[in-house]
């Protein structure tokens, strides 16, 4: 069965001046995206394949998280913050892949998790993240069809 791990990135500066997508971590995001990084992988939770968000943030929160990841894919779609295009996203992944991480925004982030497992947590703040089980292959990804295995936000 797969698992999708939906993060939204670390805390990132707020820019006066700056193109929201190229917002940088802040300190605390640094932190809490390297804490995130040792969660996953003392949980044996390291992801097999990585779909990040264009945006600054996001790529700073990949890069913090120090996972060991050989497939990555930038895709500029997760920052438009549709959970219907995560949906397809999640959808085109290969079944070679067990386990996935999507790096993305809110509201999208937090829509996509209640979407995906027909519940989810009622905040989803900067560095939150949730594991989903997906049952059959990626391709049967639909609405309501996986089961929240986790939540973990940087205060847990």
């Amino acid at each position: 069965m797969p698992s999708l791990i939906v993060l939204r990135h670390a805390k990132a500066a707020a820019g006066p001046g700056l193109a929201d997508i190229d917002r940088p971590l802040n300190e605390r995001g640094r932190r809490d995206a390297a804490a995130t990084g040792e969660w996953l992988r003392n949980g044996g939770l390291t992801p097999d394949a990585v779909l990040c968000s264009t945006a600054v943030r996001t790529r700073q929160t990949l890069v913090g998280l120090a996972l060991t990841t050989s497939e990555v894919a930038y895709e500029s779609r997760i920052y438009d913050n549709d959970p219907d295009v995560l949906l397809d996203l999640v959808r085109g992944t290969g079944d070679d892949v067990r386990r996935l991480l999507l790096i993305g925004h809110n509201p999208s982030v937090h829509q996509f998790v209640h979407d995906l497992a027909g519940e989810g947590p009622q905040d989803f703040p900067t560095s939150a993240l949730a594991v989903i089980d997906i049952p059959g292959t990626w391709s049967d990804a639909r609405k309501g069809g996986g089961s929240l295995i986790t939540y973990r936000t940087p205060k847990d």
